[in-house]
């Protein structure tokens, strides 16, 4: 199973922001647990959804040199009544970064209303990475074959 909760990267600007896309459907496999006979999308899902985009967008941001750590969530306002079917846009920002940290914001919305926010998200910044394999993971997961600065081959 995997674990990313976004379908695809359809907009991306370095150490700006990037929008993804992600269809909640019945064949989720968490929704089958979650409220049977009557499932929802768990809040939990819409918070990492935001905070997964957000961290590729910090490693693409630092040339993939780093990977981050989500360290605090303040502001967080999620939906209650959601349910399967539904297309969302994943929106996060970089608000500021330095070469240890980064403070973001992120919103979900489907058919123009906002159904997720956080305010405020840090992440800490960890180096030891291998910036070649991560952009190339981030190529796979985005479903972008081509980052924006990359010539295309």
């Amino acid at each position: 199973m995997r674990f990313l909760f976004y379908d695809r990267v359809v907009e991306l600007e370095k150490r700006e922001s990037i929008v993804g896309l992600k269809a909640f459907t019945l064949s989720e496999e968490f929704l089958g647990y979650h409220f049977r006979g009557a499932p929802r999308i768990p809040g939990t899902i819409l918070i990492e959804s935001m905070a997964q985009l957000l961290g590729w967008l910090i490693a693409y941001s630092h040339d993939f040199k780093v990977f981050a750590i989500m360290s605090l969530l303040e502001g967080v306002e999620v939906a209650s009544d959601l349910r399967p079917g539904l297309q969302a846009q994943i929106r996060a920002e970089i608000v500021s970064t330095t070469h240890k940290d980064t403070l973001g914001r992120a919103q979900i919305q489907t058919e123009g209303r906002r159904i997720a926010v956080i305010e405020r998200i840090i992440y800490m910044h960890f180096g030891g990475t291998n910036p070649g394999k991560l952009a190339q993971l981030f190529r796979y997961y985005s479903g972008l074959k081509v980052l924006p600065e990359e010539p295309i081959l």
